[in-house]
């Protein structure tokens, strides 16, 4: 794999990566990117430097912001956005990636949309599992991690590709070895509620 092909799909990995945490965030980083000229997104990617796209992508990331520190609240936000953040990874792995042929670009949204679901997965349950604290600074202090691991993540995928691509098999080798866990801690809240319901 040649050098732009290596970073085209390292920033099609990393944006099906980190929409599975914060997609508004993962927008927000790639259109930024091509406004100051820090990389040439793909055609398909492009309008993500767009004005009104990056605009739009702002209202819902601070809407997300706020309502991802707030304990049980997010976890609800993050059952909501199940629905977004895995469309999200397939759409914008697969746009990423169209540069490099039809083929790899449908490949490349497979692989960005289960990555989303995983990196979706690992955060809900560990949301969930941090829940369970009493205080909500554990809580403030998760999210502002999740927000600069997307930042970061990005920024690392345009600039060290090869690097980024490297941490990333470290991810989908520890979430494959974590994944029962992650999803028993997901679906905690909801068993609560199931008993709780059960015993009124």
């Amino acid at each position: 794999m040649g050098g732009e092909a290596l970073a085209a799909m390292a920033v099609a990995l990393g944006a099906g990566w980190a929409s599975g945490l914060n997609p508004y965030a993962a927008v927000l980083m790639l259109g930024g990117a091509q406004a100051v000229g820090l990389t040439t997104l793909p055609h398909d990617l492009q309008s993500l430097g767009s004005p009104w796209v990056m605009g739009v992508a702002a209202l819902l990331f601070t809407l997300n912001f706020f309502a991802d520190k707030i304990p049980y609240i997010d976890t609800l936000n993050d059952a909501l956005h199940s629905f977004v953040r895995v469309p999200a990874g397939a759409l914008l792995a697969f746009g990423a990636a169209d540069q490099l042929g039809a083929e790899i670009a449908v490949i490349a949204g497979l692989l960005g949309g289960t990555l989303a679901v995983g990196s979706h997965l690992a955060k809900t349950g560990t949301r969930a599992l941090i829940n369970t604290s009493p205080e909500p600074f554990s809580n403030i202090a998760a999210s502002f991690a999740v927000d600069a691991l997307v930042i970061g993540g990005i920024w690392l995928a345009i600039t060290h590709p090869f690097t980024f691509l490297c941490l990333l098999a470290l991810f989908v080798a520890a979430l494959v070895w974590l994944l029962p866990k992650l999803v028993r801690l997901a679906l905690l809240p909801f068993r609560r509620l199931a008993r709780r319901r059960h015993g009124s």
